[in-house]
């Protein structure tokens, strides 16, 4: 009962760990807003559960993000559990990275959660209790080669919890980061055609690579994030605040 008639916001909700935790919330009593650029996979999602509301919004965009979670809290209520999904995960060389493909992921990655917060927190009152959740990465904790912008955002959003968790301590709001390993979700669908060809393996094969980046050398299911989201957005993890949850099958 504890998150009946609250009002949640998931970013990137259409799909994916964002998708998972939305419908976890919606399932536990909560409002849910989602949000994404895409209207149709959120309206799909929407269409599942009478308590997901679609909402489109782009996080690169000051604008839209403001207006949108505004926009969502006039009808459902202050934002109480916050969970910034949204983001990008796109890899190459750095000495090939452009400075055009390092604002685009600066803007989308680290920019929108600032924005999504900061935006979620204009709708509490002073003594209102919140949750305030980032998906980063284990590229938050640790460097990611041919992925650093990537890196860069995840650490930098590490970052942002740990100081709005200092900034905020004396009200009930409590800031942390989710940092899982390699989950099987449509971003690491989409790595397996390029690994096929470039080492000569079946999808099998690939999907063997990606695993080896989490320590028990499985991909992970998005229910495994999914069910920590929900702890942190519990009563019962209070006192969690500025810390940095792995979800990789061992120790990064």
């Amino acid at each position: 009962m504890e998150h009946s008639g609250k009002h949640a916001i998931v970013t990137g909700g259409g799909t994916g760990i964002g998708k998972g935790i939305a419908l976890a919330l919606a399932e536990a009593g909560a409002e849910v807003t989602i949000t994404g650029r895409r209207a149709d996979k959120l309206d799909e999602v929407a269409a599942g559960h009478p308590r997901i509301h679609a909402q489109v919004m782009d996080v690169a965009d000051e604008t839209s993000v403001r207006d949108g979670i505004a926009a969502a809290a006039a009808g459902r209520g202050p934002v109480q559990i916050c969970v910034a999904n949204a983001g990008i995960a796109e890899g190459g060389p750095f000495e090939t990275t452009t400075l055009a493909d390092w604002h685009r992921t600066m803007r989308i990655n680290l920019d929108g959660v600032f924005l999504t917060f900061q935006s979620a927190l204009a709708t509490l009152e002073h003594d209102t209790p919140a949750r305030m959740i980032v998906v980063s990465s284990i590229a938050g904790v640790r460097g990611l080669k041919n992925a650093i912008p990537y890196t860069v955002t995840k650490h930098g959003v590490i970052g942002l919890i740990r100081g709005l968790s200092e900034e905020y301590m004396r009200r009930p709001i409590t800031f942390n980061a989710l940092c899982p390993g390699y989950v099987d979700t449509a971003i690491v669908q989409n790595q397996l055609p390029g690994l096929m060809r470039r080492f000569g393996v079946d999808e099998a094969g690939a999907v063997e690579i990606i695993a080896k980046g989490n320590r028990h050398r499985k991909l992970l299911e998005v229910d495994e994030t999914t069910s920590a989201a929900m702890w942190l957005c519990s009563d019962g993890a209070r006192s969690i605040n500025g810390q940095t949850i792995q979800i990789s099958g061992g120790q990064v």
